[in-house]
Formats: C-alpha cells, sequence, structure tokens
C-alpha cells in the first residue's frame, strides 16, 4: 500500500440542522463544495443532516421526510460531487418501500454515480433516541467500500459503540471509517454527566483507531433542537422533557488514536485533515494486531451471551 496509495484529504461537514428539509440541503451542499476547492477528497456529512433530529418523538407523519435512494438529496450530491471531483458520504432517511425505512449513508462517487450504500445496523431506543419506531436495521452487513480515493468503511452513530463493526469494516481493507453522528446532550444530565458523555464517545471511537490500525472520522451535529417538529405547516408537540444539546466536537484519529483535527463544541466548523497512509503501514507494523489475533478462538463473540 505505501508508495502506491497517495495520501488523502478528508473532510468533516459539522452543521447546525433547522426545520427547513430544504435549507438544510442547501446548506451541505455548499459546504460540500467548500471543503472540495479546500482540498478535501472525501467529504462525510452529519447523521440525517437533512433534518432536525426527529426521533425525538414518535409521530407517523414523519415518514414523510424519507425519501428513496438514489433521491432528491443523493442526486444533488452527486451533481456537486461530479462538479468538484469529491467523494461525498451523505447520511439519508430512506424510505425503500412502502412502510419499510432504513438510515441508510449514500457513498457518492467523483463521477457523481453511487458507489455503494450502507444501511445502520445498530438502532437504538432510548429516550429521545426513538430510532426502533423510524428505522428497520440494516441488512447489508458492515462494509468497505471502493471508491477512487480509496476503501471506506462507513458505520453511521450507535454503531460507534460496538468493536465488531468496525473489526469487520477494517478486515475488509477499509483504512478509513467514518462514523456519521446525531448524538448529544439531554440538558438535564449535561452539568453531572456531559463531560463524562463525551469522552466516552471519544474514547470508544479512538479505541476502534488503534484496534484496527485505521483513521477513525466522526462527525457530529451541533447546536439546540426543540422537541416539537414542524411539518406541512404543523407544529407535532414532543414529549415532556424532549430537546437536545448537539455537542458537535467531530473529530479524526490517526491509527494510534491520536487526534488530529477536532471541532468545537458550540458552533459549526469544516474540519480538514490528511490521511497518511504510510503511517496505517508503519503502525500496523509496529503494532501487529491483526497478525496476533486468534481467530480460532472467537467463536463466543457470535453468541448473546455466554452462560
Amino acid at each position: 500500500m505505501a508508495g502506491s496509495v497517495k495520501n488523502k484529504k478528508i473532510a468533516l461537514i459539522q452543521m447546525s440542522c433547522e426545520p427547513d428539509t430544504a435549507a438544510n440541503l442547501d446548506k451541505a451542499a455548499d459546504r460540500v463544495r467548500e471543503a472540495a476547492r479546500a482540498g478535501a477528497n472525501i467529504v462525510c456529512l452529519p447523521e440525517l443532516f437533512r433534518a432536525q433530529y426527529f426521533c425525538q418523538r414518535e409521530e407517523h407523519a414523519l415518514f414523510d421526510l424519507a425519501e428513496s435512494i438514489p433521491g432528491p438529496s443523493s442526486e444533488r450530491l452527486a451533481a456537486v460531487a461530479k462538479e468538484e471531483g469529491v467523494v461525498v458520504i451523505a447520511s439519508l432517511f430512506e424510505r425503500r418501500a412502502p412502510g419499510l425505512y432504513h438510515n441508510t449513508a449514500a457513498i457518492l462517487e467523483t463521477d457523481g454515480s453511487l458507489a455503494g450504500i450502507y444501511r445502520k445496523m445498530h438502532i437504538p431506543d432510548d429516550p429521545l433516541y426513538y430510532e426502533k419506531f423510524y428505522f428497520t436495521p440494516g441488512d447489508l452487513g458492515f462494509k468497505a467500500i471502493k471508491t477512487s480515493q480509496g476503501h471506506i468503511g462507513t458505520l453511521v452513530c450507535w454503531d460507534q459503540w460496538y468493536p465488531e463493526g468496525a473489526r469487520v469494516t477494517a478486515l475488509q481493507g477499509a483504512n478509513t471509517l467514518f462514523f456519521p453522528t446525531a448524538i448529544g446532550w439531554h440538558p438535564s444530565e449535561k452539568e453531572e454527566f456531559g463531560e463524562a458523555q463525551y469522552s466516552a464517545w471519544q474514547t470508544i471511537q479512538r479505541a476502534h483507531a488503534i484496534a484496527n490500525g485505521v483513521f477513525v472520522a466522526s462527525v457530529n451535529r451541533v447546536g439546540f433542537e426543540p422537541g416539537d417538529v414542524v411539518h406541512d405547516g404543523v407544529t407535532i408537540k414532543g414529549p415532556e422533557g424532549a430537546g437536545l444539546e448537539f455537542w458537535g466536537g467531530s473529530f479524526i484519529a490517526d491509527p494510534f488514536g491520536r487526534i488530529i483535527a477536532k471541532a468545537p463544541h458550540d458552533r459549526e466548523d469544516i474540519l480538514i485533515a490528511e490521511i497518511d497512509l504510510k503511517l496505517l503501514e508503519d503502525t500496523r507494523r509496529n503494532w501487529p494486531f491483526l497478525r496476533d489475533r486468534r481467530i480460532d478462538a472467537y467463536g463466543g463473540i457470535t453468541s448473546r451471551f455466554l452462560d
């Protein structure tokens, strides 16, 4: 790999989202273009960037936010990808069929074609994160997708807590794992738990980088989003105590887990860093975790629990 593949620049678009989905898509397209013109080869948007985080409540009308892939959002961003010669990772609410929906990342090539999709595998169901109501778990497995800018892996938000997903994706040849994310603080918990929650979130993903000898790039949204949502001119009330402060803090870690770029918690940002593929090779040579794996002894990992 060293000497045969050129280093790449990756960009993460940390953005706030508003009720107007068209405005969010416009902003995303503009930020992708800006990142590309700053030298980025691969640009990743945050999870479900086209809308405010609607999973704070369970509401059937909000399925109307979903769209097909290819569809309006992917086609708009594919046009930007082609114009700017950049790979784009776009996290979308996919309408696969009537009544069947996924949380899906579309990987768009530099020629505007669809390189592949990844459907979120782990679906949470926590207070204000009621995703099981909306999303069918992914059925494509963990995937490393070949692009003109190298092999990349895309997992989505709740997937970032599971070492199995990162491992399987890395074993397929991904040199960078991207994690489009929408995660934040419950305002009532921030003072007591906020620092520890962010630290845990960053730490687990840095561990994926170390354990697999890959780069990790995690991009979050930022800003406070209330529990209420406006849909077709009608306000849909959120549950009591709703509202999330998305903590931003997007970051890129190298294969040794070191943070090489980090965004603030309280504002939008375009985070750009160079991926040094020789560092990936050198790190794996000196810390040969993949070499020393006992693949004959891991059968239990596919059990729910070993009684």
